[in-house]
């Protein structure tokens, strides 16, 4: 299975697909360039990867592109990171991106409880978005509260401590386009 390590054009995700970064994320880029030093830049893709998306809500391969021009690094390294780590999303997202952390810790605290609910209630499988495009769902790597596991992570907030329902409260509200409060 190599959905996460070669690109495969598909409509949404090809090199006619154009990306440019507006003008307000280019003073952002010239910013994050700032902060490293002659000789250094490439240590800013990341934080350029993440701003391509946060604009674009997913990141496609003429992004990635983009942010190899600016760097002036060949595609294949840019491609290497957008694809190594599970924060980057490549193709098409909905507007709840839910992350579900399946390391050991999580696991053992239940985390295959919480796949289950949000499987169930949205009807969508690991990797699917729903058909209103409200809703993706993601099996994702450590996240870094192992001592409050199982936890999700919903675009930028944590969720901690989490029981099954728990998570059909956490649904619920989303589906009411209500913030459910974030943390433990």
């Amino acid at each position: 299975h190599d959905t996460l390590f070669v690109h495969r054009d598909t409509p949404e995700d090809n090199l006619e697909v154009k990306f440019k970064f507006t003008d307000e994320n280019l003073k952002r880029v010239d910013a994050i360039l700032a902060c490293y030093p002659e000789g250094h830049k490439r240590g800013a893709m990341i934080p350029i990867l993440d701003l391509a998306q946060r604009q674009h809500g997913w990141l496609p391969i003429s992004a990635m592109h983009e942010v190899a021009n600016i760097l002036k690094l060949p595609k294949m390294r840019v491609y290497e990171v957008a694809t190594f780590y599970t924060m980057f999303i490549r193709k098409p997202a909905g507007k709840y991106r839910i992350g579900v952390c399946g390391t050991t810790p999580c696991w053992l605290c239940g985390s295959d409880d919480i796949f289950n609910v949000i499987k169930k209630k949205l009807n969508i499988e690991i990797g699917e978005t729903t058909a209103d495009k409200k809703f993706s769902l993601y099996e994702v790597e450590c996240l870094g509260a192992c001592a409050n596991a199982p936890m999700i992570q919903i675009n930028d907030d944590y969720y901690e401590d989490l029981t099954a329902a728990d998570m059909e409260e956490i649904i619920d509200k989303l589906q009411r386009d209500e913030k459910p409060a974030p943390g433990p």
